[in-house]
């Protein structure tokens, strides 16, 4: 149905209503007035993706290092404190500059409310190393849908840890890249078509597809804008993986037909409980998902017959990535903090790779 048909169809029975409350009382008609005005006004309020843009100040060496990881917020549990541990050692050695979450913030179903203690229990006293008092950069998860979405976005928990940032989507500034956080959850129709026992708090989001058109337009906008000698695109789902969730079918038409014309460098994301490298030979884009933070599924990659798989790990682990203006180094580590994979390149290199 239409928007317009759906409009048309709220003023009738708006007139139908109004024709039954001429026999009511003031006080009846005042309240039901009220309403009903209420529920036009949450009806007509444009459902908005604008991508808010945050700068990040870096250090003064010039570079840019960050550490990613997904798929966390278990209370310690699944050797969620052995990585964070890990992270914390990384982290002081690298001098980070923040860290990136790719979603699954909460386990199994978000948060309850801004005051619920898992906030606490999976995240503040988690993550207590001096070294990881950084900003987290963060997205939401599918799981994260399953609570209380707002919470995670309200700015009340900065007060209970300044570090937390979270937001639907948007774009963090520094003076070698450019990421750009992208709320995937919304593109995936099994979602909304067939949960199954879950419910998911889809506050903010409907209309859906306007909320998605408007999401890719601004996107759209901001990546062609962009002069960022890095580009990188944060996601909670895969677009090019190999793990147990494979390929997300709706972002391979949606999202990286965007990716691909604006030359981004990097897609990161969770969902699969894995550390995984992959290229594709018709692609400039390297797919790296670091969703390992706590419960990983131990099961092997699948076959793919598009992309070669640089490295797969299917134990816990996180992600670390170094910028400079002209490369890129990231290492994949796990849950003792060996590092399993390291990948270099040169700016100039990457981009005509193909």
């Amino acid at each position: 149905m239409s928007l317009l048909l759906v409009l048309d169809s709220l003023v009738r029975d708006c007139r139908q209503l109004a024709a039954m409350v001429k026999h009511l009382s003031k006080k009846t008609l005042l309240i039901t007035s009220l309403v009903l005005n209420i529920s036009l006004c949450m009806f007509l309020v444009p459902v908005s993706a604008r991508l808010q843009r945050l700068h990040h100040q870096l250090n003064t060496n010039g570079s840019l290092n960050f550490l990613v990881i997904g798929d966390w917020g278990r209370k310690g549990w699944y050797n969620q404190s052995q990585v964070a541990v890990q992270m914390g050692i990384i982290a002081d050695r690298l001098d980070i500059d923040f860290v990136v979450s790719t979603g699954d913030n909460f386990y199994d179903d978000g948060l309850t409310g801004v005051d619920d203690p898992a906030f606490d229990e999976s995240f503040k006293y988690i993550y207590a190393a001096p070294s990881l008092q950084k900003q987290w950069y963060t997205v939401l998860g599918n799981h994260d849908y399953r609570g209380d979405v707002e919470a995670q976005l309200d700015p009340m928990l900065r007060k209970r840890d300044s570090r937390w940032r979270c937001l639907r989507s948007f774009i963090v500034h520094t003076d070698i890249a450019e990421l750009f956080f992208v709320d995937t959850t919304p593109f995936v129709d099994m979602y909304f078509n067939d949960p199954k026992d879950h419910k998911y708090d889809w506050r903010g989001i409907r209309p859906r597809e306007v909320y998605l058109t408007n999401l890719l337009k601004d996107l759209r906008s901001a990546l062609s804008k962009s002069k960022a000698k890095w580009k990188i695109v944060v996601g909670h789902h895969g677009i090019r993986t190999t793990g147990h969730h494979c390929d997300t079918p709706e972002l391979v038409t949606h999202l990286l037909p965007l990716l691909e014309e604006y030359e981004v460098d990097f897609y990161m994301n969770g969902h699969d409980h894995c550390l995984e490298h992959m290229s594709c030979q018709d692609s400039k884009i390297r797919f790296l998902t670091s969703g390992a933070g706590s419960k990983a599924w131990l099961e092997a990659n699948k076959p793919y017959d598009k992309c070669g798989v640089k490295f797969f790990h299917h134990g816990q682990g996180f992600m670390s990535m170094k910028l400079t203006k002209k490369s890129a180094r990231f290492v994949f580590y796990d849950v003792f903090g060996k590092a399993l994979h390291r990948w270099k390149t040169s700016l100039k290199k990457l981009h005509t790779s193909i």
